[in-house]
C-alpha cells in the first residue's frame, strides 16, 4: 500500500507547519505498513494549466505518475485566507484533465483511490476547504471516506510563530493522534 502526500506549503525552504504535520502523518502511516511519499510542490516545477502534460520542463507529469501509482491521496494544505493555498490551487487545476477524459466518456485514472486532507492554521477555515477539496476529488471518481481529514487550527500555527517541530509533534501526539489514526483506518478500509 501507498500514500503520496501533496504538500502545499508556500514555505520553499525550512520547515512549515503542514510539512510537520504530513510528517507526523507519515510516521503513523509507517507504523501501518503504509509507504509513502511527501511531495513538496513548491520544490518542483509545475506550470500553470489544465493538461496532464504542458510541455518543456514540466514536473506534473512524473507527479501525476506517483498519484496514478499510489491507493491513497493526500492533499496538505495551510489555511489562506478561509482557502486553500495556491499549490494545492495547482494541483486540482493540473488534476482537472482527467475530468475533461470523464466527460469524453473514459474512465477516470484515479477511480477508486481514496483521499484524505490535512489542514494546518491559526483560524477557522477547514470546512470551506473541506468542502472544496472533496467536491472537486469527488468530481473525478476518488472515494473521501468518512473521517477523512486532520484539521489543527491552533495560534502555536500561527504565521511568524516560534513553534519548533519538536513542540508541534508533542502537540500532535498528546492531542491528534486518536483522529490521525482513525482517518487511517478508514483510509485503509475504503482503499
Amino acid at each position: 500500500m501507498k500514500a503520496v502526500i501533496l504538500l502545499g506549503t508556500l514555505k520553499r525552504e525550512g520547515l512549515s507547519n503542514t510539512e510537520t504535520l504530513s510528517q507526523f502523518f507519515g510516521e503513523r502511516l509507517n507504523k501501518r505498513s503504509i509507504e509513502f511519499e511527501i511531495i513538496k510542490l513548491t520544490s518542483h516545477s509545475i506550470l500553470q494549466g489544465t493538461y496532464s502534460d504542458m510541455g518543456f520542463n514540466d514536473a506534473w507529469p512524473t507527479i501525476l505518475k506517483k498519484i496514478e501509482n499510489a491507493q491513497i491521496l493526500i492533499f496538505a494544505t495551510p489555511v489562506w485566507w478561509g482557502n486553500h493555498s495556491s499549490e494545492i490551487q495547482k494541483v486540482i487545476e493540473r488534476l482537472d484533465n482527467i475530468h475533461d477524459e470523464i466527460l469524453e466518456g473514459k474512465e477516470s485514472r484515479l477511480e477508486n483511490k481514496v483521499a484524505g486532507i490535512i489542514i494546518t492554521g491559526d483560524s477557522d477555515g477547514s470546512q470551506h476547504i473541506i468542502g472544496n477539496i472533496s467536491n472537486f476529488l469527488n468530481a473525478i471518481g476518488v472515494v473521501i471516506p468518512p473521517y477523512a481529514t486532520l484539521s489543527v487550527q491552533s495560534t502555536q500555527l500561527a504565521k511568524g510563530a516560534k513553534t519548533s517541530k519538536n513542540e508541534l509533534f508533542e502537540i500532535f501526539e498528546k492531542e491528534y493522534s486518536k483522529a490521525a489514526d482513525k482517518m487511517i483506518d478508514y483510509l485503509l478500509k475504503f482503499a
